[in-house]
């Protein structure tokens, strides 16, 4: 059971890696392409938050640290970048 366990966190946190730099991908393009500050906003939280979920896998699943610390690393970053998130929505 625990084999299944470890392939759905692995497969999560690839979907949220691929998905999350997609949207940081066109979100920096198109950053670049108007020169608006709450596109690179959006584009830097949502970094964040696809940076989370990985370094808290990698902590996890490559290092196997405690699971716990990666739960904690994940949630920071997450945090964070949702918090920049919403600053996106709110800059001219």
């Amino acid at each position: 059971m625990e084999m299944y366990i470890d392939l759905l966190i692995i497969a999560a946190k690839t979907a949220i890696l691929l998905l999350g730099g997609s949207i940081t991908y066109y979100a920096t393009r198109a950053y670049r392409r108007t020169g608006d500050r709450s596109l690179r906003a959006l584009a830097i939280g949502f970094g964040f938050v696809t940076v989370g979920a990985l370094l808290g896998g990698i902590l996890d699943q490559g290092l196997n640290w405690d699971i716990a610390i990666g739960i904690a690393i994940n949630s920071v970053l997450t945090a964070f970048g949702f918090g920049v998130i919403v600053y996106s929505l709110y800059i001219e």
